[in-house]
């Protein structure tokens, strides 16, 4: 029976219930909505260094060697590849041991007396499901697909990470420049004010330019506490990227002399391989789709092959004798005949998971062009509002610089030195963080494209720990050559 049965499984070993891979058709378009301009070849570097700033640097370093959302990821890949040694595990003959050591009073019956029994057994056992449909094999895919997926999601959290520490540098610059001009602002106001103090007090101007005066003071002092109320935010948003306790964070260069990065070169077919989360949608329709193989398998029977080796005796002493000696083997065969629909719902349940998967890699893949498009429209529009809102800010300088010359000829009442500031303090600030908000956007051109740059991040952060033994899987090495198997339709073996 032992030679049959083998002989079965190794003729049938390649038969696999249910539909193998395919990546679905993707209508992707030839280019992007919006041009890429001025781009070049930079989706595989660390863009960040561009911008020529080591305090930056040095929080990104910091940022991906201890954030706690880093290590959650390495260690959601390396339960996602003990699950993949304990699904293939069956896969392979399993061997056991059990040992028994007993004593037994047996009952009286009429004038016979009870009597106690020894019994000491000592058996090796094995036992083998043979994979004839598939079931197991499928499973070992989808467990596969998942790790591959959770690598994936840890590459996503790398790429949220590093975007959003450079985006919370640059807005705590851009906060800081807003701040210090808050501040010019507030002691020119001040100096002004003690000015038409002294012109109120020798009768030269009005209580009603005095309170005006008061009033432009105060609007800026008013703009100073929010400020600095949110640069303490930011600080404290960033800190805890940084994996410590809220503090104060360095500053490097200033928001003016900051260097964009150049935007990087692609098509849209590159994100297909580039996005983690692209990669990730679609290692999960991987593993739908496997599990529908293992479902239908559950309609057909299981046969499995168990065998004992050991020793059985009455005496302790006797229990490694010759005559003690015992073995057994045995074949199972066992299948379904009547289960009210159990495997029929599971089949049911696993091909609607599937077309869910297959939905959502396909709104993903969606999402990701209209994000990159989103950016780039994003960038190239705050560029150009950064321009006009300079040339705004210079005309308002010029307003507010020829307003004070007339009302110090007396040729203009003050509310026009007011009406003026009132316009160019809020545009000097709305400059900066406009200047902030452009930065920010080249930074999600990076974060929507995805790239090699995410592998070059991934190397200073946490890494999942190689699992033990010899039927542990590799963990996926570098990021970015993830999910290539996947991608050709191939089937992998276990």
């Amino acid at each position: 029976m032992a030679v049959t049965l083998t002989a079965m499984a190794t003729l049938l070993a390649g038969c696999m219930l249910g539909p193998d891979y395919l990546r679905p058709k993707v209508d992707t378009p030839a280019t992007y909505r919006f041009a890429l301009r001025d781009a070049q070849n930079t989706a595989n570097t660390a863009w960040w260094r561009q911008f020529n700033d080591p305090i930056l640097d040095d929080l990104i370093v910091q940022a991906l060697a201890a954030n706690w959302n880093a290590k959650i990821a390495a260690a959601n890949v390396e339960a996602a590849a003990a699950a993949l040694t304990q699904a293939r595990a069956p896969l392979y003959p399993q061997l056991n041991y059990s040992g028994q050591a007993g004593r037994a009073l047996t009952a009286a019956v009429g004038a016979l007396p009870g009597s106690v029994h020894d019994n000491f057994q000592l058996l090796a056992g094995a036992s083998w499901e043979i994979d004839l449909w598939g079931r197991i094999r499928r499973q070992t895919e989808a467990a596969r697909a998942q790790l591959l997926g959770t690598e994936e999601a840890r590459r996503g959290v790398i790429l949220s990470l590093v975007g959003a520490v450079a985006n919370g540098y640059i807005q705590l610059r851009g906060l800081d420049a807003q701040l210090a001009m808050s501040r010019q602002t507030q002691a020119a106001y001040g100096e002004s004010l003690r000015l038409i103090g002294y012109q109120f007090k020798y009768g030269q101007v009005s209580d009603m330019t005095v309170a005006q005066a008061q009033s432009q003071y105060e609007t800026a002092s008013a703009q100073i506490p929010l400020l600095e109320r949110d640069i303490a935010q930011t600080e404290n948003g960033l800190s805890t990227l940084l994996g410590r306790n809220p503090g104060p964070i360095p500053r490097g260069r200033t928001l003016e002399t900051l260097i964009p990065p150049s935007v990087p070169a692609g098509v849209p077919s590159d994100l297909l391989v580039r996005r983690p989360d692209i990669l990730q949608a679609e290692q999960q329709l991987i593993a739908a789709n496997a599990q529908i193989g293992a479902a239908r398998a559950l309609y057909f029977p299981t046969i499995s092959l168990t065998g004992a080796l050991g020793t059985n005796s009455s005496q302790l002493s006797g229990l490694f004798t010759g005559p003690a000696r015992t073995w057994s083997y045995a074949g199972t065969l066992a299948g379904p005949l009547f289960t009210a629909g159990s495997v029929s719902g599971l089949v049911a349940q696993t091909q609607a998971q599937q077309r869910a998967a297959q939905a959502n890699y396909q709104q993903v893949i969606q999402t990701a062009f209209a994000d990159v498009s989103n950016t780039l429209i994003a960038r190239d529009k705050l560029n150009e509002e950064v321009l006009a809102q300079q040339r705004l800010v210079k005309a308002l300088s010029d307003y507010s610089r020829l307003a004070k010359l007339q009302f110090d000829g007396g040729y203009s009442p003050y509310s026009t030195v007011l009406q003026a500031d009132q316009q160019l303090f809020p545009a000097e600030l709305n400059l900066a963080a406009t200047r902030a908000s452009a930065l920010t956007a080249v930074v999600s051109i990076y974060q929507a494209m995805g790239g090699g740059w995410v592998d070059e991040a991934a190397r200073g952060a946490p890494a999942p720990r190689p699992g033990q033994g010899p039927f542990a899987p590799a963990i996926p090495p570098a990021p970015g050559a993830v999910g290539h198997d996947a991608l050709t339709g191939e089937a992998q073996s276990p």
